[in-house]
């Protein structure tokens, strides 16, 4: 049936409306009112033809506000990534500052708000820029983005020299969160193409962004930037890129110092818990009292863990191997946990678990290898010397090693022996301990030190070490990790063990995070690219075509049969009336205010 005169009087209308650039007068005020508080005025800043988009000074704002973006973005992800040292941070400070304070968190929050900010002011100005709309940035967002890098600047600098491993853990990220990145930067580079191609081919708006030198300047950068992250795949590595049956067992996991999420740490409870969470081994630190009694202290002082202040207000900060044991067994190094809450997790405890904690006390070594031996578990610790004047400051080595041979009842071969002083005395003394090197070394060196496991930092991690390492039977133990990410990390690597202040967490999972075949990924990033570059070419031909008409509309007559036509303010015509059945056309005068009629200023 032949297409009716409705039909065929639509058809011109359908494609000069495709044709139009409409003006979206409420959303541009909206626009102009957030950037630069001018809810009134956005049309005497809007953006000639042949005027710059901008003064010297919004130029300078913009690029600034560009510059700030990427700063916070930079920051936010190096401080996100950091999570897994935010309690030994939280700690520093509270050796520096004297009081607790969750100051990794704030940081956090901060660093987010900052970013967030920036990132709605780029995009307000992104959408002005697109609307053909002068950029005027109001004083007070001035200060806000001056504020804001200032902040990530100083952060950056002031983190830098007090966690530089920081920028390690970083690099390591990079490598689970790399392949997501790059989809997200190709994304995020798609969606730039319609503001880029609209402007590349805006022949009627000749705004500075769009003069010529700009305009190879924008795309010049545009497609190398697309092109980089077209291509960045290529010289990508992440050991989690494998086929799962050649992944190896879950690294077993160690306790730091128990549980400290779940009980203070360096108590009884605490061990008891990373026993009932799954631990295959515990962690401690050892300092000798005054009179001889070997006990469990991370710190040099009692200030942190204990309350020492009340109880020896003179002696605060006096260092815990100048206590004797009666001194020590009357203080509590339970409450502060309760109190200070440090992983923000003893809202989780029980009554009865909130009770056995607000009453522990200082753990003698004794009973920390008593308990060990009972639950088969293996131990590792660190061995602090007793300072100047300490009855025991020469002979620490062999006081401890009495506390394992006859007065515990846990075997040798249980026991990593980590301290590094007098070792070859100590491999005469007890053949049957477990030799622990805390630092690198060649594999020859360390089979001539009877060394059988490595006990690094996790900013160490590396699959050719690890598989070195393996390959002497020597095996590697990773310290503190306690992400899920970095934990699959380490799987992914190798590694043979962990120790982590999250035994409940890292317990649950049944499978590293981001493990991916080499063919999952390689389809991954191969469909990315094509789609991305399909929808990018589909949107630059669009622009293109839509330009080449209206440039012949422009140079036409403004008539279409029985229609009237009057300009919008982008010197585009369009219809304001058409009569398809050939009644009198009325005049744009008496157009009804539903119409399209908007008046060439």
């Amino acid at each position: 049936m032949a297409p009716s005169l409705t039909t065929l009087g639509k058809l011109p209308v359908v494609r000069c409306r495709l044709l139009q650039r409409y003006e979206h007068q409420p959303f541009v005020s909206c626009l102009a009112g957030l950037y630069g508080c001018q809810w009134r005025r956005y049309q005497r800043t809007r953006a000639m033809p042949g005027d710059c988009c901008c003064s010297k000074l919004e130029c300078a704002s913009f690029a600034l506000l560009i510059v700030t973006f990427c700063l916070t973005l930079v920051f936010l992800y190096f401080w996100s990534e950091a999570q897994n040292d935010y309690n030994d941070f939280d700690w520093f400070n509270f050796g520096n500052l004297g009081f607790w304070f969750p100051w990794s968190v704030v940081l956090l929050v901060i660093a987010a708000a900052f970013f967030s900010y920036v990132t709605l002011l780029l995009l307000l100005a992104v959408c002005l820029l697109s609307e053909g709309q002068k950029l005027y940035l109001h004083w007070g967002h001035k200060i806000g983005v001056l504020v804001s890098l200032a902040f990530s600047i100083l952060a950056i600098a002031v983190l830098s020299d007090l966690c530089s491993k920081e920028w390690t853990t970083l690099l390591l990220s990079f490598q689970v969160t790399a392949p997501y990145l790059h989809v997200g930067g190709v994304l995020l580079m798609t969606l730039l193409s319609w503001p880029i191609a609209l402007h590349f081919y805006d022949i009627n708006r000749k705004v500075c962004l769009c003069v010529p030198v700009g305009q190879a300047l924008i795309m010049g950068l545009y497609l190398a930037v697309l092109c980089a992250l077209y291509l960045v795949p290529l010289g990508m590595y992440s050991p989690c890129l494998k086929e799962e049956s050649t992944l190896g067992l879950a690294p077993a996991l160690i306790g730091h110092r128990g549980a400290p999420m779940l009980a203070p740490e360096n108590t009884l409870m605490s061990f008891e818990k990373a026993v009932e969470a799954g631990g295959q081994g515990l962690e401690t630190d050892v300092t000798i009292s005054y009179d001889g009694v070997p006990f469990l202290m991370h710190d040099h002082t009692l200030r942190r863990t204990t309350n020492v202040q009340e109880v020896f207000p003179d002696r605060t900060d006096a260092p815990a191997a100048m206590f004797t044991w009666g001194e020590l067994e009357t203080l509590n190094a339970g409450a502060w946990f309760l109190h200070r809450d440090p992983f923000g997790t003893a809202w989780s405890l029980g009554t009865e678990d909130r009770a056995q904690a607000q009453n522990q006390s200082v753990c003698t070594f004794r009973d920390f290898l008593e308990l060990a031996s009972q639950r088969g578990k293996q131990v590792i610790f660190d061995l602090y010397r007793p300072p100047k004047g300490h009855p025991y400051r020469d002979t620490w080595i062999t006081r401890t090693l009495e506390v394992i041979q006859n007065e515990s009842s846990i075997q040798s071969h249980q026991v990593l022996w980590l301290p590094s002083d007098l070792r070859s005395l100590v491999q005469q003394l007890d053949p049957d301990l477990q030799h622990t090197s805390a630092s690198r070394a060649p594999v020859e060196e360390l089979q001539q030190n009877h060394i059988v496991q490595l006990n690094l930092h996790y900013s160490s991690m590396s699959a050719e070490m690890i598989i070195e390492y393996a390959a002497a039977n020597i095996s590697t133990n990773l310290y503190v990790i306690s992400q899920l990410w970095l934990y699959s990390l380490a799987w992914c690597t190798g590694a043979q063990s962990v120790t982590t202040n999250a035994l409940q967490f890292l317990n649950n999972l049944n499978r590293p995070l981001f493990l991916m075949t080499p063919d999952e990924y390689n389809l991954m990033w191969v469909l990315t690219d094509v789609v991305s570059f399909t929808i990018i070419f589909i949107i630059f031909i669009f622009h293109w075509w839509r330009e080449q008409r209206l440039a012949f509309f422009s140079g036409s007559k403004p008539t279409l049969e029985h229609g009237t036509y009057i300009k919008f303010r982008t010197d585009v015509w369009s219809v304001s009336s058409v009569n398809i059945l050939g009644e009198p056309a009325r005049s744009p005068l008496a157009t009804e205010p539903n119409l399209a009629t908007v008046s060439e200023h």
